[in-house]
């Protein structure tokens, strides 16, 4: 599955149960590994039960553009 990146950090969502129903038919169950490899340099890899909006999460979880010098 091809995914756009963009230069700098990406926040990358999955909606694993639609991608397993649309990718292979089947119900998505649970995850038993993710693999990582050394070309990413992830902050964190989290599962949620839903997408939260930016007000409802906590400021450790959000990622802030970098700030311009003028």
């Amino acid at each position: 599955m091809p995914l756009k990146m963009d230069e700098g950090w990406n926040q990358i969502e999955l909606n694993l149960p639609d991608l397993t129903r649309r990718a292979y038919g089947t119900n998505y169950a649970e995850t038993l590994r993710v693999q990582v490899h050394a070309n990413c340099s992830p902050r964190r890899i989290c599962f949620a039960d839903r997408l939260y909006s930016d007000e409802e999460l906590p400021s450790e979880f959000k990622l802030y553009l970098p700030v311009q010098k003028a």
